[in-house]
């Protein structure tokens, strides 16, 4: 088999030539199962301070504890107070004084009396203007109004009765029309039943005639 192996360079024994490729190639396989890569694909390492932030926990824990301490401070100090009426007594006689209280008293009293003199002098000054006098003007213009006008006042409330006259006029005739159709229209029986009547008197009349005339002769 050796025989017909063809090396790629020059060798003077081809068996230990193919010997030395085989093993050759078998190394450089194991090189190639082997290697490592050049670039580095894998994730990233994760880190525990990273992750969970513990100073952030403590710093919570801490304002936690610190406001759980002053709840309790605070209830205690209540609960205290409740049970006692306390050890700090507030309450005192003292009263607001104002240092210009007189003066604006003063004042005060001032601006009322000028008010008043105001109020008085407005209640006895004179009108200007007559409130006689201005009903007398409307008075008569009034009166010249009507004179030139058209219209009088209530001309509206004429028209409005003029229309309801004429209405009820105009219902008062379609009633009296009615009336007179039905009173024709019963009455023109009781003509015809005349008319046959006297016919029928005019005609026995004249057999009785005719009958009186035949005996005679």
């Amino acid at each position: 088999m050796h025989k017909n192996y063809q090396p790629v360079k020059p060798a003077t024994n081809k068996l230990l030539k193919k010997r030395w490729d085989g093993a050759a190639h078998d190394m450089h396989r194991k090189k190639v199962a082997s290697a490592k890569p050049v670039v580095d694909t894998s994730s990233p390492h994760t880190y525990a301070h990273l992750q969970s932030k513990l100073k952030k926990l403590q710093l919570d824990e801490e304002r936690h504890a610190v406001i759980d301490r002053d709840n309790r401070h605070l209830l205690e100090r209540m609960s205290e107070i409740m049970r006692t009426r306390g050890r700090v007594d507030n309450w005192n006689g003292y009263e607001p004084k104002s240092l210009n209280k007189a003066k604006r008293t003063r004042e005060l009293i001032r601006v009322t009396l000028e008010n008043q003199k105001i109020l008085a002098r407005i209640q006895a000054k004179q009108p200007q203007y007559s409130v006689k006098k201005w009903e007398e003007d409307w008075v008569d213009t009034k009166k010249y109004m009507g004179s030139i006008r058209r219209y009088s006042d209530d001309w509206y409330q004429q028209m409005q009765k003029e229309k309801r006259r004429s209405r009820q006029s105009s219902r008062g005739t379609r009633a009296s029309t009615r009336q007179r159709t039905v009173t024709r229209e019963a009455s023109e029986p009781q003509s015809l039943s005349r008319a046959g009547d006297e016919i029928e008197t005019e005609v026995s009349k004249t057999e009785q005639e005719t009958s009186v005339a035949a005996t005679e002769q």
